[in-house]
């Protein structure tokens, strides 16, 4: 349990610019892994992993996977306030989703969204982000910033 005021004044100072910065890194790379695999395997033939890992070589792969669960957690830990962390930490499950679904229903039909393992799962993603940001949040306490 560390407590520094300056280091609280730094982080508070570049807190929002450096949040956006990570909100839209997170919706780029959420946005991403919503691409289907066959579509990557097309602008990429050359590519042996493209269906796996889309974009990224083999060896970034689990960098973005730790982005994708860290970056939450950080913009949690940047806000001084539990309610927007939950928000800006949810911002980027929430496009993605909601271009996700607009995509399904063109092309399943308007229920997808409400039906039973679809909706379970799409919850989900909206609580995991949501959680991380909370632990991000709740990590400020144990630096005692906020």
């Amino acid at each position: 349990m560390l407590q520094n005021p300056a280091l609280s004044h730094q982080i508070d100072k570049y807190a929002q610019p450096i949040s956006l910065t990570l909100i839209i890194l997170e919706t780029v790379l959420v946005l991403l892994a919503l691409v289907p695999a066959q579509l990557w395997t097309r602008i990429f033939p050359t590519e042996p992993n493209a269906a796996f890992d889309g974009p990224f070589p083999a060896t970034l792969a689990p960098i973005v996977t730790l982005l994708l669960y860290l970056t939450p957690t950080v913009i949690g830990f940047l806000c001084r306030d539990w309610k927007k962390a939950l928000l800006y930490a949810t911002i980027p499950a929430w496009l993605g989703l909601g271009i996700f679904l607009i995509t399904a229903t063109t092309k399943v039909g308007a229920f997808y969204f409400v039906s039973a393992d679809h909706a379970t799962s799409n919850a989900s993603i909206l609580e995991l982000f949501a959680a991380l940001g909370c632990i991000g949040w709740l990590g400020r306490a144990l630096f005692k910033l906020g």
